[in-house]
């Protein structure tokens, strides 16, 4: 199976977000080709939950699943931290206040 770069998987979770009147940004821009994604879900009351994509070795499944959750300035420690250790890793930040990030669609694992 053909893996999609993540500048193109970028591109395209923000397009999808667009559609349904989301925001998001790119706050860190990470390796086109092959940079770990972090999605940082903004409620826009001082809470954030930061999620990344896990894999499965047993299944092959890849998932979505919470990095750090609470409030937004532990939130954004947490992904600095991230950034730390990976310097070719994206963020985005989606702003919702009923909590709308559209990870969980198809097409989005």
């Amino acid at each position: 199976m053909t893996r999609l770069t993540s500048e193109f998987w970028v591109h395209a979770y923000l397009a999808r977000l667009r559609m349904m009147e989301i925001p998001a940004f790119v706050v860190a821009h990470g390796d086109d080709t092959a940079g770990a994604v972090l999605v940082k879900l903004n409620r826009l009351n001082g809470e954030a939950t930061a999620f990344q994509r896990s894999f499965d070795l047993m299944t092959g499944n890849r998932a979505w699943v919470e990095l750090a959750s609470g409030e937004e300035t532990g939130v954004d420690e947490a992904i600095d931290r991230q950034k730390q250790f990976d310097p070719d890793l994206w963020v985005i930040e989606v702003e919702d206040r009923a909590g709308r990030h559209l990870l969980g669609e198809e097409g989005l694992d």
